[in-house]
């Protein structure tokens, strides 16, 4: 489940090992690409973590975040 903290969308999810993990970033890289908002996230191993906030809002959360957000669930 996302939540907000720190003016932006956060989730963390986890994978069986680092093969998914990896699957699941590119499938969000491409998902990025098309809405033209580019998440901060982190890899280690199996563990995926995505912050989303829109820069040129001052680093807030908006309606481009909310919108990457389901399209990333739709992923799972």
């Amino acid at each position: 489940m996302w939540e907000e903290k720190d003016n932006a969308l956060y989730r963390s999810f986890e994978f069986k090992d680092f093969s998914e993990a990896f699957a699941f970033m590119t499938r969000v890289a491409l998902i990025a690409e098309k809405h033209d908002h580019h998440p901060r996230w982190t890899n280690v191993w199996n563990k995926v973590e995505i912050w989303l906030n829109t820069h040129d809002a001052g680093n807030t959360v908006t309606d481009r975040d909310k919108k990457l957000a389901i399209a990333i669930e739709k992923l799972l």
